[in-house]
């Protein structure tokens, strides 16, 4: 299941130019982050458990970067700003599929 968002997500960021190489690493953490979550829609997140994943350091970064994919349309980010309850982040799979199919 995971291969097929991720082909669709590297088919649509190809001619992206917004698209750097942080943005990549968030959204595949943000992959990793869902499949160990059970697929769980929508996905609660904290950062400190997927900034690791995702190979960043800053929290400024971080929610820079999750702010781009949301403006962006590649997740729908619904920050919590409650400690014990993490951020809610749904990716938008039917649209990154909508977008790749278009683009061929």
């Amino acid at each position: 299941m995971e291969s097929k968002q991720f082909s669709d997500f590297f088919e649509v960021i190809e001619n992206d130019p917004r698209i750097n190489t942080t943005h990549v690493s968030l959204y595949m953490a943000l992959l990793l982050y869902w499949k160990a979550h059970e697929f769980a829609v929508p996905l609660q997140v904290f950062s400190h458990e997927v900034m690791p994943l995702a190979k960043i350091l800053s929290s400024t970064t971080y929610h820079q970067r999750l702010k781009d994919l949301n403006d962006f349309g590649y997740i729908r980010y619904e920050a919590s700003y409650k400690r014990n309850v993490g951020s809610k982040i749904y990716l938008q799979m039917n649209d990154l599929r909508i977008r790749a199919r278009t683009q061929t």
